[in-house]
């Protein structure tokens, strides 16, 4: 994901007070262990999460809080006409268990 330029203390501080609701959302699709990681230089965004056997994270853009959360972020970061964020996928070049 992409921030946009200057929007990283903002960004920052909104994760730093996120919504109850929205972590709840997070937890109960059996997302646990999200971080997101920022490099500074080109202040691109990468985001880890786990999910649990069975999870239902696939259908976190359909609800509410997300979509709110979404409008919410927006002016700071590449969005999509919906207000989703810009993501692009990663390749895994390495794992160690």
């Amino acid at each position: 994901m992409q921030l946009k330029p200057g929007a990283v203390t903002e960004y920052k501080k909104r994760h730093d007070e996120i919504w109850p609701e929205l972590a709840a959302a997070l937890n109960a699709a059996g997302v646990s262990d999200y971080s997101i990681f920022l490099d500074e230089e080109t202040v691109t965004l990468f985001a880890v999460q786990k999910l649990s056997e069975g999870n239902t994270a696939a259908a976190l853009p359909n609800s509410p809080v997300v979509r709110k959360w979404w409008d919410y972020m927006a002016p700071l970061m590449e969005t999509h006409a919906d207000n989703s964020p810009v993501a692009k996928p990663l390749r895994e070049v390495f794992h160690l268990d």
